[in-house]
């Protein structure tokens, strides 16, 4: 133990005090779940007012084994004060090092301990975790799943972090102490009288690793305050800006803490110890994943790998600098606390996990305090200052019933995490509530039999993800918006508590794994979208037709995807899986056809490792995907068959002569995925931009913020429907009327060629139309101007109003009653 009078020590007047909390939450709950709710929010380490650490760590694994509380200690490293958190450079830090004995109250540990440094955002505090001597005299740890701060990973130990004085000195302050006010309304009333942020208008989706080249949640800040400036003064937007406002919302793909690769250098590892000191290797985590990944552990703190600065402060900064535009713009975190990556269970007590799980481990929602430690992770994690918060797959928060024998759809579990308070800046509200859920997928039967109501019809004020924004939806395929006419028509009947919109993380990808050389197992690719497969998954996903359609008619809140907008490559980007890396890769294969043009190739920016790897041209690449897709497939993924199977092809892997090796596609797996990423990256993609393009997009997602009623279902006296027999052209047209209490009393004719050949229309022809449906409105035929008309129709606009429309092109007509 460390004699220095002034190193970390346990205080124990404080902390007999906080033991005796702890016994008074325990007799005064009858009910082991609400105990454990209160008990949790001390667990972790917080900063008190007297500077010193409280500390607090559920251990019910020790209690089990029998370790002794006299075996178990907080270990305290205190790093020098110069540490630089956000380097991605690996170096050797000396850390003072300090064993601090815990007292034990049940299956907990509790302590107030003197002489740990909170970290703020000039300097990195203590780390921490919990240490014990096992029965054979080995040292064990285990962190902080609550952790505020983890600026080498979740598998290194947490920081001491003072998050109050990040709350104290965020900018955003005012935009907090105001909602539900007069001064800001931002926000409903709930039941029990505390504020509900209000839905957005519409909402852009961003992956923030791949946004800038800079791939931090900085960089992001730093572009929205350069826009906020720029329409502060006036200014116009670049082409690339306007791909990023025009919303009220932006949600952020998980920017929680992930899973690391066991065969990739560690962030974190122990060089040497001694009573007083411990030597590591450290650098800030350069792990590559889309999000999803998640141990679970220190889901309260952000992901480091995306924090340059390795400061949380990035996160709150993000936030702020939303907040502040002109425009306040509301930030929404994609929460995916449905399952654990399989190496979470290495940080978790065995009391959190079920068992195995689609994505790894299926959580124990059932068990108390694992049940109130995911949701206080919840908690802690939305105080950075989120407004929303997105449930990743809701329905798979599921739990066993051993008396039916099954698992079933845990929904208490979700009312919970609806019932959760934030507090910001003083301000206590609940966020605005999104579900994504298919239930009851993965029946086979899910797309059929899925009403995406089920969490809607509990929760009055929350919303879902639609079936058109689910994940399997792909409108690069001829007749997609014929077949899916039925799901498009019940957004407008009932679609207003639904986020519509069908370019996502999700659908974009699975938009990339279509085969496009196979002819006879699906539709055909839409040989109107674009000339080649990279324009028309480009055209599919960011079109006007499907942009007016969700922003200038439905119901709901229409989201896009930043990629999307952007006509940027995305992909399934992850170099966190040891064993199924190729697996993953050869699954992308189709990735080559659909978002690389031999350009790109030939661009010296892209896809510099493959090439190092020997591939010389597109061609050569395709071919080799083409056959470790087929070579997985057809040996189950067993690498060394693989391998032996692809040396017969003679690929051009450097030093290959003696055959292919799995060590060798791990490495091309790893090459690929970094590949991917840099050429995902939306910087290399701003020049590209088309300025009609993005001007138009922009004015129709600004029509929308302009007319927040279009939020609402239709209603009996509005008109949705398509023009049949189609004749070659999937035609959506509709009437929409300003309902009573709307800024103006208008009236709006959408038309849109949703794929097909070029078609007129007007507003007598499609008046005519709906004369013959006898459950139609009447159609007025005149007084309507053009309000929005996509950039190829806009020059055949005669009086009468008419348009011819070519494949995804649209228009709004607009009259005023």
């Amino acid at each position: 133990m460390n004699s220095d009078p002034d190193a970390c020590r346990l205080l124990e007047g404080p902390t007999a005090e906080l033991l005796a909390w702890h016994r008074g939450v325990q007799s005064s709950h009858d009910d082991d779940f609400a105990a454990a709710t209160e008990l949790t929010t001390r667990l972790g380490a917080h900063l008190t007012t007297d500077g010193h650490a409280e500390v607090g760590f559920w251990t019910p694994d020790l209690v089990d084994a029998g370790v002794p509380e006299s075996a178990v200690y907080l270990e305290v490293l205190t790093p020098p004060a110069d540490l630089d958190p956000g380097a991605t450079d690996a170096r050797e830090v000396t850390f003072d090092r300090s064993r601090v004995p815990l007292e034990r109250e049940g299956e907990y540990h509790w302590g107030v301990v003197a002489g740990m440094r909170p970290g703020t955002r000039e300097r990195v505090g203590s780390l921490y975790r919990l240490t014990y001597r096992s029965a054979d005299g080995a040292w064990e740890t285990i962190a902080d799943p609550l952790a505020y701060s983890v600026p080498f990973g979740p598998f290194a130990p947490a920081e001491f972090y003072d998050v109050d004085r990040l709350d104290e000195t965020r900018s955003d302050r005012r935009y907090f102490e105001t909602l539900g006010t007069d001064d800001e309304r931002v926000a409903t009333t709930d039941d029990d009288g505390l504020p509900r942020i209000e839905p957005a208008t519409s909402m852009l989706e961003i992956h923030p690793g791949t946004a800038t080249n800079r791939g931090s949640l900085a960089g992001l800040a730093d572009e929205y305050e350069s826009i906020g400036e720029a329409q502060r003064g006036d200014e116009d937007l670049d082409a690339w800006q306007r791909n990023f406002v025009g919303y009220d919302a932006v949600q952020l793909m998980p920017v929680e803490p992930l899973t690391e690769s066991e065969d990739s250098p560690a962030f974190w590892t122990v060089d040497s110890t001694t009573e007083e000191s411990l030597t590591a290797t450290v650098a800030r985590p350069g792990a590559i994943n889309w999000g999803y990944d998640i141990v679970v552990s220190a889901f309260s703190a952000p992901n480091p790998a995306i924090l340059e600065s390795g400061r949380p402060d990035e996160l709150v900064d993000l936030i702020a600098a939303c907040h502040g535009l002109p425009r306040p713009i509301k930030v929404v975190f994609d929460v995916a606390l449905g399952h654990a990556d399989d190496r979470g269970a290495e940080l978790l007590a065995d009391r959190f996990v079920l068992g195995p799980g689609m994505y790894g481990k299926h959580l124990d929602y059932t068990e108390p305090t694992a049940r109130a430690v995911f949701l206080e992770l919840q908690r802690r994690k939305m105080d950075f200052g989120a407004d929303g918060i997105r449930v990743d797959g809701a329905q798979d928060f599921t739990s066993y019933d051993p008396e039916a024998g099954e698992m079933y759809h845990d929904d208490e579990f979700l009312a919970e995490m609806d019932r959760v308070v934030q507090e910001v800046a003083g301000t206590e509200y609940r966020p605005w509530m999104i579900y994504e859920d298919g239930r009851p997928w993965p029946r086979e039967d899910w797309e059929l039999a899925s009403s995406y109501r089920a969490l809607t019809e509990q929760h009055p004020h929350a919303f879902q993800w639609s079936p058109v924004t689910f994940a399997h939806n792909t409108p690069a395929l001829l007749t997609f918006w014929a077949t899916k006419w039925w799901r498009i028509r019940e957004i407008g009947e009932f679609g207003s508590r639904w986020i519509t919109g069908v370019a996502n993380h999700d659908t974009v990808r699975r938009g990339t794994q279509i085969d496009p050389t196979t002819a006879f197992t699906r539709s055909p690719i839409n040989p109107y979208l674009g000339d080649g497969f990279p324009e028309t998954l480009d055209e599919a996903y960011d079109n006007a037709a499907a942009s007016m359609l969700f922003h200038a008619f439905l119901p709901g809140v229409p989201m896009d995807f930043a990629h999307a907008n952007m006509r940027a490559p995305w992909g399934f980007v992850r170099d966190t899986d040891d064993t199924w890396n190729v697996k993953v890769v050869a699954e992308e294969a189709n990735f080559l056809h659909w978002q690389v043009r031999e350009s790109d190739f030939a661009d010296d920016r892209f896809f510099e490792r493959v090439k190092s790897l020997g591939f010389e041209s597109l061609a050569e690449l395709q071919t080799f995907m083409d056959a470790l897709a087929a070579a997985v497939d057809a040996t189950d993924y067993d690498l060394d068959a693989v391998a032996a199977m692809l040396s017969a092809i003679d690929p051009p892997f450097e030093g290959s002569d003696d055959g292919l090796t799995p060590a060798a596609l791990e490495a091309y797996a790893d090459a690929w995925v970094r590949d991917v990423e840099a050429f995902s990256t939306l910087d290399h993609w701003r020049d590209a931009q088309v300025e009609r393009r993005t001007r138009f997009r922009l004015r129709t997602r600004e029509f929308r913020q302009e007319r927040e009623w279009l939020r609402g279902d239709l209603r009996d006296d509005e008109y949705f429907t398509y023009r049949h027999p189609t004749e070659g052209t999937v035609l959506y047209y509709g009437l929409r009327r300003a309902p009573p209490g709307a800024p103006d009393a208008e009236e709006l004719l959408f038309a849109g060629n949703m794929e097909g050949v070029a078609v007129e229309v007007s507003p007598d022809s499609l008046a005519a139309d709906a004369a013959a449906d006898a459950n139609a409105p009447s159609i007025p035929t005149d007084g309507w101007d053009p309000a929005l008309v996509s950039a190829g129709a806009e020059e055949v606009i005669a009086s009468p109003p008419a348009v011819t429309l070519g494949n995804a092109e649209a228009v709004v007509w607009r009259r005023e009653p």
